[in-house]
């Protein structure tokens, strides 16, 4: 079973992303999130400073990577 920090290993190297891509994408959304925190979230499940991505991290993240490879949405008008 995939964990979020597996899904975001993998993001990482499909799109080559570094550290500070990832804070960016997450700006994008309005959230914030140091850079010492995303390499918590990679380091190995034994290490002890090792963290895991929760739920909240990841879909912002894949939001912010949707605007990031897309643009912003387009603001619908009636």
């Amino acid at each position: 079973m995939l964990t979020n920090n597996d899904i975001l290993k993998k993001l990482r190297v499909a799109h080559k992303l570094r550290d500070e891509d990832i804070v960016k994408i997450c700006e994008l959304v309005d959230f914030k999130i140091s850079k010492s925190a995303i390499n918590d979230m990679f380091r190995k499940e034994n290490h002890p400073k090792y963290v895991e991505a929760g739920d909240q991290f990841l879909r912002n993240f894949l939001n912010g990577l949707i605007v990031h490879l897309r643009g912003p949405m387009p603001s619908k008008t009636n």
